[in-house]
């Protein structure tokens, strides 16, 4: 759709479920997730829909990619190994290789680790994930070549704390997340370094899926505060919260076209 809410385009057209878009720099592609082939996978087609090809094939699900600032690779969470880890693959689906490493879990669930919904820096030096490694969900940032893995909150304030689904500001300078610390999802930003963090939404609903305008100026999201999921917009501030989209299904995910 445009950035108003207004021409709403459907893209995808099968009986599964295709979520997660992401799209490429240049504006040229859009990465996503697909059970179309009985398992969560990552796919990628052109903006208009077309040439829709899968990226990975494995028994585990492969969901929540990122494009590389460069667009030359895409950052992606798998269940490979019985633990969620983040990998990194070429646009083309080759050279596979993952950059966090946790135990396997083996047949004791209560020991799953796992690494999840990776965001690329705009400089392309940087990857910010969700992690309960330590416990809880945390975020952590580590260099592009999974060194140097770096905790960025402490959020120990609910047994079933939350802090997920970074993306980073256009200029590097901040990243928004979500966050449950105060009761209920809401949307947070602070500095990428973890400080200044700061509860730009507040509503008793669930906001979710925080993504930026490619100038920073405004923040897209998913909300159920006018009873069903829709996606809003609002400045970067927090102020101004207006629903871009209104149906009696659920629309979730936005993601901001840096591209022509």
């Amino acid at each position: 759709m445009n950035a108003d809410g207004t021409g709403q385009i459907r893209l995808t057209n099968i009986p599964a479920e295709d979520r997660l878009p992401i799209w490429s720099p240049d504006g040229s592609k859009i990465a996503f997730t697909s059970d179309r082939d009985g398992n969560e996978e990552i796919y990628v087609m052109n903006a208009d829909g077309t040439e829709q090809a899968r990226l990975t094939n494995g028994q585990a699900p492969d969901t929540s990619p990122a494009w590389s600032p460069d667009g030359s690779k895409i950052v992606f969470t798998s269940g490979k190994h019985n633990n969620e880890g983040v990998y990194v693959m070429n646009v083309d689906g080759t050279g596979q290789t993952r950059i966090t490493a946790n135990p396997d879990a083996g047949p004791d669930a209560a020991t799953l680790r796992r690494d999840t919904w990776p965001d690329w820096s705009p400089d392309g030096s940087r990857i910010a994930f969700s992690s309960n490694r330590d416990g809880n969900w945390e975020l952590y940032v580590m260099n592009a070549d999974g060194t140097g893995q770096t905790r960025l909150t402490t959020n120990s304030s609910l047994d079933n704390s939350l802090d997920d689904s970074a993306a980073w500001s256009p200029d590097g300078a901040k990243i928004a997340f979500i966050s449950n610390r105060d009761g209920n999802d809401e949307v947070y930003v602070m500095n990428a370094d973890g400080t200044g963090q700061i509860r730009l939404t507040n509503d008793p609903a669930s906001d979710e899926s925080p993504a930026w305008s490619p100038d920073g100026s405004k923040i897209a999201f998913t909300s159920q505060r006018d009873g069903n999921w829709e996606i809003y917009v609002m400045t970067a501030d927090g102020t101004g919260p207006i629903p871009l989209t209104k149906s009696p299904a659920e629309d979730g995910a936005p993601a901001w076209s840096a591209g022509p």
